[in-house]
């Protein structure tokens, strides 16, 4: 019995996914919760989403957030090579704010130069100036040093903090865990506490997609969270326009 071998066989193209606009996703190794939220908002194969993993540690303190900087470029050279990426959407809050954004775009840039960029904390900026928000209430999971540095961050960006609530754990895999419950019990101390614009939930590990318009609807306000509002920034940056009210206020936004 002869084998048969069939070579050269003629095929045709399309356009593929991401034909629309390609996104780029660094996203720590520790990291449960990004991947799965992203994936909810982009679904369609026109505007594609490709990720990479970049080395952390799972402790999260000022020194270890300050680490990955020399690792990002490296990181998004992983992501599609040698191919153009529309947008490039580096998944981590706080290292955002350690490092500043400014440095986290340079590293982006020295593998995407021509890459739209945006980072946890730039979107949350964003999604707040879309509401005309002055006034945060903001909770995170992280340790008190970090703590200081988020709030010191988000003042310096010209944000008013009231209100600011922690659950206190630096030990990352354990933030992924930390249940919807717990995130809208939390949100509504904060709620209490302060005359408020806006709430934003700190950190790429912490679950908030699925719970968000069922937490907007019960303190009245606006809720965004790092996922949230950087899959939004993100898809407006790509100039994805479709409105998505079933992921919450935000998601009838446009970007300003």
């Amino acid at each position: 019995m002869s084998n048969i071998s069939l070579e050269h066989i003629e095929f045709t193209t399309d356009d593929g996914i991401g034909s629309l606009a390609r996104i780029g996703l660094v996203v720590l190794a520790t990291d449960f919760t990004i991947e799965h939220e992203f994936r909810k908002i982009f679904v369609e194969p026109e505007v594609g989403l490709f990720a990479a993993r970049i080395h952390n540690d799972a402790v999260v303190s000022p020194e270890t957030l300050s680490a990955m900087g020399p690792r990002i470029t490296q990181t998004v050279n992983l992501i599609l090579p040698d191919e153009k990426l529309d947008v490039v959407a580096y998944g981590c809050t706080s290292a955002s704010m350690v490092m500043g954004e400014e440095k986290v775009f340079a590293c982006i840039k020295d593998s995407q130069p021509d890459a739209k960029c945006t980072t946890p904390a730039t979107a949350a900026f964003e999604a707040f100036n879309a509401f005309n928000a002055k006034r945060i209430a903001v909770l995170t999971p992280y340790r008190d040093d970090v703590n200081q540095i988020v709030k010191s961050y988000i003042e310096q960006a010209g944000f008013e903090v009231p209100v600011f609530g922690s659950f206190n754990e630096e030990h990352d895999p354990t933030v992924a865990r930390i249940d919807a419950k717990s995130i809208s019990k939390a949100v509504d101390l904060l709620k209490q506490a302060d005359d408020v614009d806006m709430v934003f939930v700190s950190c790429t590990n912490v679950r908030l997609m699925d719970a968000v318009c069922e937490i907007e609807a019960k303190i009245g306000l606006p809720v965004t969270s790092s996922n949230h509002a950087m899959a939004w920034h993100a898809m407006r940056l790509a100039r994805d326009t479709r409105m998505m009210p079933q992921w919450g206020k935000l998601y009838e936004k446009s970007l300003g």
